[in-house]
């Protein structure tokens, strides 16, 4: 079915990584503790990404600087990510996806609450990732979010769920089939069974995707997802001293 959806703001999701680490995901969050005020990047264990209050503050990029320590990486997301001098940048562009009132949500018999305390799930959840490729995914990742799954004889095989969480926002993301069931149809019904526990919050679901990536944007817009912006995923490497 249809449901209506809530209006969140929308500015928390022109930055949001650090919306997520100075809100609903604090408590995963690194920098206060050591002073990177304008800075936060989430534990190791538990994702590669990484925030600055406002990337036009060359103060943020010293706090940042002071959390990674002397060539230390992270991962950020935005449309204007210009590190100053002496920083290292890779990575490449990507879309943002926002839900619309035509993506239906909907229960399904088949697809599960994926345990995150079972250590064989989480394993078995990684080992799908490491597979199929949807993002990055660490063994500390399900402590974002919900994950779901549909499990064939015993089997994980396929699987979507939840990872930043700006205020009134949750993003979908690892959504991932193994390469023998793909084809029936599993990353559409799982992306609407997770949109249907966001609503269920009163929250609204975006999504990312690199820009190449045509094949999974293209199932997402016909699943009633709409482009937002343009963005770029980059990882950054700080002054070595």
């Amino acid at each position: 079915m249809t449901t209506d959806i809530s209006r969140p703001a929308e500015a928390f999701l022109d930055n949001p990584v650090w919306h997520s680490l100075t809100g609903p995901h604090a408590s995963l969050a690194e920098g206060i503790d050591v002073g990177a005020g304008l800075a936060r990047r989430y534990l190791g264990e538990v994702s590669i990404f990484g925030a600055l209050s406002d990337p036009a503050e060359p103060q943020a990029w010293a706090d940042l600087a002071r959390l990674l320590g002397p060539g230390g990486q992270v991962l950020l997301t935005g449309a204007n990510i210009a590190p100053p001098a002496g920083w290292g940048l890779s990575g490449g562009p990507g879309v943002q996806l926002v839900e619309t009132e035509r993506v239906e949500d909907a229960s399904d018999p088949e697809v599960r609450v994926l345990d995150s305390a079972d250590p064989a799930v989480v394993a078995a959840m990684v080992d799908l990732v490491e597979r199929t490729k949807p993002g990055p995914f660490l063994s500390g990742t399900p402590r974002m979010g919900s994950y779901l799954g549909i499990v064939r004889s015993g089997r994980l095989v396929a699987m979507a769920g939840e990872r930043m969480h700006p205020q009134g926002w949750t993003e979908i993301s690892a959504v991932a089939t193994d390469p023998n069931f793909r084809r029936q149809g599993f990353s559409g019904r799982l992306v609407r069974s997770v949109v249907a526990g966001i609503r269920a919050r009163g929250e609204r679901a975006f999504m990312h995707a690199s820009a190449g990536n045509t094949g999974a944007i293209s199932v997402y817009l016909g699943l009633g997802f709409e482009l937002r912006r343009e963005t770029r995923f980059a990882m950054v490497q700080a002054p070595r001293e």
